[in-house]
């Protein structure tokens, strides 16, 4: 199944903002997924939909000055220093 990486930047300077990033975290977990506790606003999600229906989904819980960025991995063409745990994660689902 598909693996993409999901990051995220609220506007901390809303008055909700705790609020809000529980919000998205909610969404997040409705997805099979992973974190690298290193990564706070990264996370890696399993699923067939798009990126757009991704996005989309997300966006229910963003504000018009919160940014977020989804993107597809590709076997044999990510690289980065996480946890074992999550590389063995990512690998076991593309």
């Amino acid at each position: 199944m598909p693996v993409f990486v999901v990051t995220w930047d609220l506007n901390r300077a809303k008055p909700n903002y705790q609020q809000a990033r529980a919000n998205l975290i909610s969404h997040l977990e409705t997805y099979d997924h992973i974190k690298d506790v290193g990564l706070d606003s990264v996370w890696f999600i399993s699923t067939q939909s798009s990126a757009d229906q991704i996005d989309q989904y997300l966006r229910q819980k963003l504000d018009d000055n919160d940014r977020l960025f989804v993107s597809k991995l590709r076997s044999g063409e990510h690289q980065g220093w996480l946890s074992q745990s999550i590389w063995d994660w990512i690998n076991a689902r593309i």
